[in-house]
C-alpha cells in the first residue's frame, strides 16, 4: 500500500510490524475459504493497517517455504484512501516510509523487490522525485 507523502514530494509505502514474528513486512494474510484473491488482499490490508485501499496493478507473486511448507503470496499495488491505524494482536505498528527506507526496513529479502515492482506500476509523476 502506498500514499503521496504528506511531508515531502514523492510517495510513502506502508509497512507493518508483526509482533508474533518481530518482523517488518508488507500487509498480507490468508484468504478465507472461497474468497477472491484481490478481495482478500484488500480485506487483509484494511484489517492490518486500518486503511481502505484502491487496488492497482498486480505485483509479482512471492513464493517461499515456511516450516517446510510452500507458501505463495499475491500482491497488488494499492493506494491508501481513508482510515487510521488501530493497534491489534496481529499488527502493533505501521510505518509510512520513502521507498528506499521501506526497502531497507523490510525483514525478508524476498519482500524487497516488491518495492521496485510497485514503483514501476505507478503513473508518471507519482514516484519519488529525484
Amino acid at each position: 500500500m502506498w500514499r503521496r507523502s504528506p511531508r515531502s514530494p514523492g510517495l510513502e509505502i506502508c509497512l507493518v510490524h508483526r509482533p508474533k514474528y518481530d518482523d517488518w513486512s508488507h500487509p498480507k494474510g490468508k484468504l478465507e475459504r472461497g474468497e477472491d484473491p484481490l478481495a482478500g488482499a484488500l480485506r487483509e490490508v484494511a484489517e492490518e493497517t486500518g486503511y481502505a485501499a484502491a487496488p492497482g496493478a498486480e505485483l509479482p507473486t512471492v513464493r517461499y517455504l515456511s516450516d517446510g511448507r510452500p507458501k505463495e503470496v499475491r500482491y497488488w499495488a494499492a493506494a491508501a484512501t481513508t482510515g487510521a491505524f488501530a493497534l491489534s494482536d496481529e499488527v502493533d505498528r505501521i510505518l509510512w516510509l520513502a521507498p528506499d527506507e521501506a526497502r531497507a526496513r523490510l525483514t525478508r529479502p524476498l519482500d524487497r523487490p516488491l518495492v521496485d515492482a510497485l514503483l514501476a506500476t505507478l503513473p508518471p509523476g507519482t514516484g519519488p522525485c529525484p
